[in-house]
């Protein structure tokens, strides 16, 4: 109870504080994203599972061409690519879909920063676990049924806008690995080590490592 409470706190100071340091991102991507394609300044994408299993919808900014998500489960085109893209977990190096643009906010976590809104909203939190799709999260345990134990852990608490994966290895890491990672970050969370995991993640972003 106390680390939920001084968690909301945080989340909420640190937030506005982020908010306010990131106005430069505020003000400029929206202008690159609507100069480099057509397409809404936001991902059109499918809502998320959040704490609980409820859905929410996550903000992030456009780095992909409209309706990627759609196109790349429905598009013949993409058939090939939509199997690699399911049994490299959920997860595509050199993504035809991905902007020039967006090419740049993906590697530096910039298409993130709408997060935010999810941490002001209560959806989310600064630190957490990955926010899967719905989709995603049945299929990837249906692959690896060890990991319905982890799952059931890492949907009990509010997925995060960082977490000890994404500083560890972001998209390097596979399913099974991520959800043991965010199922053991949810067991022994505290405030400690979500500010431990909030000061490494600068070093993250600035290195690109395991972006896509």
């Amino acid at each position: 109870m106390f680390y939920d409470i001084v968690k909301r706190i945080l989340d909420v100071v640190l937030t506005f504080f982020l908010t306010t340091l990131f106005l430069p991102v505020w003000i400029f991507v929206p202008i690159l994203i609507k100069l480099d394609s057509s397409g809404p300044l936001f991902a059109d994408t499918p809502k998320r599972v959040g704490n609980n299993g409820q859905f929410f919808r996550m903000y992030k900014f456009r780095s992909m061409i409209q309706n990627a998500h759609r196109i790349l489960r429905t598009d013949p085109k993409f058939k090939k690519l939509y199997k690699k893209y399911k049994k490299n977990s959920y997860k595509l190096a050199g993504d035809p879909r991905v902007t020039r643009v967006g090419w740049w906010l993906r590697r530096f976590s910039l298409d993130e920063a709408p997060q935010f809104i999810n941490v002001l909203k209560g959806d989310m939190s600064l630190v957490g676990p990955r926010a899967y799709y719905p989709d995603e999260l049945e299929k990837q345990q249906k692959a690896y049924p060890q990991t319905r134990k982890y799952v059931k852990i890492l949907l009990s608490a509010k997925p995060g806008v960082t977490g000890y994966w994404q500083v560890a290895g972001r998209s390097e890491i596979n399913f099974d690995k991520r959800v043991k990672m965010d199922a053991d970050y949810v067991k022994k969370r505290s405030i400690l080590y979500d500010l431990w995991i909030i000061l490494k993640t600068p070093t993250a972003m600035i290195s690109g490592k395991g972006a896509l």
